[in-house]
Parts: structure tokens; C-alpha cells; sequence
């Protein structure tokens, strides 16, 4: 009996069907023997996956990287590449491997078009960006090497600290590089601060801070006291002053602002002490025990206890540095309480010229008071003083004293005929 065409259709289809599975598997299988044998990274295992997988971009790169570095042959690893990137010419990888190996066989134009391939592939991938920085770095395009490390500050954290570094080498220019390399971003303005403040670009680091508060957006408070503590070292008071005023409302830190009756900031220690920039600082010193002191206070409340027991005393460790006008006459006062001191003399409130030490006014020594009492002075700021530096001092210096002292309601404000005056 002879079968019907319509037998022989029922069985072509699963017949159809188990030839295309066997044919697949047997291009699993030599996909899969072709994988294992990359991953030995051995020459002839590589060599065989690159037989049994002829258009596997990946083996032809792996196979160019041992040519390049475990069995150096840089014809063979300059063919391989050559392979890996006409199979894959989005992988900027092969690209960049590409052009290390034209550099080694003496091409630099076949550098040149490995590194713009490289670009082309992956346009804002840092690492791509650095290899193509440096590499315009060394043959002068200064210009395209500075939009590549404008890619990397903008792309990788921990790449744009030494981007910013090889910008400045190149253009030392603080103008510059804000217009051109650094992004009005928080992050990169604020590494490009740290870089010009290593280098002591005082004018460069006051532009680059403008630019950064103009942006309205928050980033760490350590920057704000960093920069303050970098200015008033270079002696612009003014400046450090004016950056804690405009990150002020940034970084909710009003509440540490100086006002027109006030220049202390803090007076009465009802808020936490920053331990930076214009609010209360404290360095340790042996034998004084500072605290912040809820049960016994003048106003707000809370004052700064001041437990002294030991010799050796100089000062109290604590300090508030209050930038005023040179030549003006102020009207300071300060509030304080005291146990029995033993020793002689006692602290003292002391305002000094921040920079040069010349002491502008000292308190009588701070003791015999079981009740509030008031220390008051006019203070005259010699022409050359910007900057005062408020502190608790003892006299005389470095002998013994054991005492608790509490201060509250500090004052230093414009006196009346200054008030007065246009």
C-alpha cells in the first residue's frame, strides 16, 4: 500500500523539528566547549575557541591580549584586535587595546582613529574619556584633552579628584576651567575648591565658591567649614565671612549667623556648638572639662560651665573668632558666675587681634561671684585689625588652679556713636 501525501506532511513537521533541536544543540555544544576553552586563557585553548567560534568578537580580544602581554607578538595582537573590533565595533575596549597596539607598531594615525572609534562607541564612559585625555595630553590637542577630562570629572567620583589635577596642569586657570571643564555641579565645583585651595588660589577658590551657592542645593557642611577655615587663614575674614552667610540658609545654619546688635554668634550657648567656622570652636586642654550646662543660666537655657582642676593651665581651649571693621569702637559684655577658685589669679576674657595676638581688652579675673555679674568695655579696633579672636584665658599662665566657671550672654556690637554715624 502506498503511503498518502498527507502521511507523509504529518510526519515532516516533527521530523522538521528534531532536526533544527540537533542542529542547535550541536551549536550550544560548540559555543559552550568554545567558552570553556576562553576562559583557560592558555594560547592554544584560546587559538581553538577562536576556530570553533570564528565570529566571537570576545575570543579574537582575549586572543590579542595574550599576543600583547602573556607572549609578546605585536603583529599578532595588533591582527587580533583588528578582528575583535570588525566583528564589534561598539565595544570601545577592543578600541583602546586597539590603539595601544597601533602606538607600539608606530601609528600614531591608526592610534588616533582607534581612540575616536573608542569615543564614538562609548562617548561619556569615564575610563574611555582617560585613556583619550592622556592621549591628546601627549600629542598636544590640549583642547580635546580637556573635554575628555571634562567626561571623566563628570562620570566618575573617584577619577575627577586627578582629572581636575591634569586640568590644572594644563590651564592654570581658574576662569577657565569653570567656564570650560567643571560643571555646575555641588560635586565637581566643590573638588575643584579643595584643588585650588591645595594650590592657594584664594581669588580662583571665592569665584568657584559663587559659583556653588548660586546653585541653591545642599552639600556637606564640612566644605562650608573647610573653606572658612582656608580664608580666614589667608586672612580674608571678609570673604570667609561672607560664604558662611550665603551657605547659611543652604545648610540651615541661620541660627549661627552674627546680627546687626550682635556679632557673637552663639551668645548664649542655647544652640549646639559647631566646633567651626564663626560659631564656637574648642580644642582639648589637660585639666579643663567644658559643658554645655542646663541647670544654671543667665538667659535661654543653658550656659558654658568650665571645670578647672590641674596646672599647667593656659587657656580654656575655647574660642570665637568675629571679624569687625577696622578703626570702629564697640561696646562688648559678658555675663559670668564662679565657685571658689583656688591659685592665684583666675580666667579672664580676653580679645585679641586674631592674627597678630595684640590683646585689645582682659577681664579682671573671673572669681568670687555666687550671682551673675556683668564685664563690660569699650573695645577701639586698631586700623590693621580685621579679625578678633575671643577667648578664656589664664592668669597668670601655666600656674595651678582648681574652679568652676559659668559664661553666658556674650555681646560685642557697633557702639552708639558708630550706631550713629553714616
Amino acid at each position: 500500500m502506498v503511503p498518502s501525501l498527507a502521511g507523509h506532511r504529518r510526519w515532516l513537521f516533527p521530523a522538521s523539528l528534531i532536526l533544527f533541536a540537533g542542529f542547535y544543540l550541536l551549536l550550544a555544544g560548540v559555543e559552550f566547549t568554545a567558552s570553556r576553552l576562553a576562559d583557560r586563557a592558555d594560547l592554544d585553548d584560546l587559538q581553538r575557541a577562536t576556530r570553533l567560534s570564528p565570529g566571537n568578537a570576545d575570543y579574537h580580544h582575549r586572543l590579542g591580549r595574550y599576543f600583547a602581554f602573556a607572549a609578546p607578538n605585536p603583529s599578532a595582537a595588533l591582527d587580533q584586535y583588528q578582528s575583535a573590533v570588525q566583528l564589534n565595533p561598539h565595544q570601545a575596549s577592543y578600541w583602546l587595546d586597539l590603539a595601544s597596539a597601533q602606538q607600539v607598531a608606530g601609528n600614531p594615525a591608526g592610534q588616533l582613529q582607534a581612540i575616536q572609534a573608542a569615543l564614538r562607541a562609548e562617548p561619556t564612559a569615564p575610563e574611555v574619556a582617560w585613556e583619550a585625555a592622556n592621549f591628546f595630553l601627549v600629542t598636544g590637542d590640549q583642547e580635546q584633552a580637556l573635554r575628555e577630562f571634562r567626561v571623566v570629572i563628570d562620570n566618575d567620583v573617584s577619577l575627577a579628584p586627578a582629572a581636575l589635577q591634569y586640568c590644572w596642569r594644563v590651564r592654570p586657570d581658574a576662569d577657565a576651567l569653570l567656564r570650560d571643564v567643571v560643571s555646575p555641579r555641588p560635586d565637581t565645583l566643590l573638588g575643584f575648591l579643595n584643588l585650588l585651595i591645595t594650590k592657594k588660589e584664594t581669588e580662583g577658590t571665592i569665584k568657584t565658591w559663587d559659583r556653588l551657592v548660586q546653585l541653591h542645593e545642599k552639600f556637606p557642611s564640612g566644605s562650608l567649614f573647610g573653606y572658612v577655615r582656608y580664608l580666614i587663614q589667608a586672612r580674608r575674614p571678609d570673604a570667609a565671612m561672607a560664604a558662611w552667610e550665603q551657605a547659611s540658609g543652604i545648610l540651615n545654619l541661620s541660627g549661627y549667623l552674627p546680627t546687626r546688635d550682635n556679632l557673637v554668634v552663639n551668645p548664649d550657648f542655647s544652640l549646639d556648638i559647631l566646633d567651626a567656622g564663626f560659631d564656637w570652636t574648642y580644642v582639648n586642654r589637660t585639666g579643663v572639662r567644658p559643658l554645655l550646662d542646663p541647670t544654671d543660666f543667665r538667659e535661654g537655657h543653658r550656659s558654658l560651665s568650665i571645670t578647672f582642676e590641674g596646672p599647667g593651665i593656659n587657656d580654656a581651649g575655647i574660642q570665637q573668632l568675629i571679624p569687625v571693621r577696622a578703626g570702629m569702637t564697640y561696646d562688648f559684655s559678658a555675663y559670668y558666675k564662679s565657685s571658689e577658685f583656688e591659685g592665684a589669679g583666675g580666667p579672664q576674657i580676653v580679645l585679641r587681634d586674631a592674627y597678630s595676638g595684640l590683646p585689645l581688652f582682659a577681664s579682671d579675673p573671673l572669681k568670687d561671684a555666687d550671682i551673675w555679674k556683668e564685664v563690660q568695655s569699650k573695645i577701639t579696633v586698631p586700623d590693621s585689625t580685621t579679625l578678633l579672636a575671643l577667648n578664656i584665658e589664664r592668669f597668670p599662665a601655666g600656674s595651678p588652679i582648681r574652679g568652676k566657671l559659668w559664661l553666658d550672654s556674650f555681646a560685642l556690637s557697633p557702639a552708639a556713636t558708630a550706631k550713629e554715624s553714616p
